[in-house]
């Protein structure tokens, strides 16, 4: 069974998704009903504030930047299995 659930956007958004879906074979409602199963499944909702995802934080470049070096220096800790990583971190 189906209902119909209805609610207010802006238009400009409203169209942009729907030619996003289209590019992608699905309709709005589609990808509206992809989104509330996985809220449901999950029930987790993921917002982000960052306007330009592919723009990384100093905080995030800067641990990317640690966490080469530290691979390069040959100090970063490697595992064979998760058995061995999850006892490593029991130790901590």
């Amino acid at each position: 069974m189906t209902t119909v659930i209805n609610f207010k956007t802006d238009k400009k958004i409203k169209t942009q998704a729907q030619k996003i879906a289209e590019e992608m074979g699905l309709n709005l409602s589609d990808v509206l009903n992809i989104y509330l199963r996985r809220f449901v499944v999950k029930k987790e909702l993921h917002i982000s504030l960052n306007e330009d995802e592919s723009n990384p934080s100093d905080e995030l470049l800067e641990a990317i930047k640690e966490a080469k070096e530290e691979y390069k220096s040959g100090k970063m800790k490697s595992f064979k299995n998760m058995d061995s990583f999850i006892a490593h971190l029991k130790q901590i």
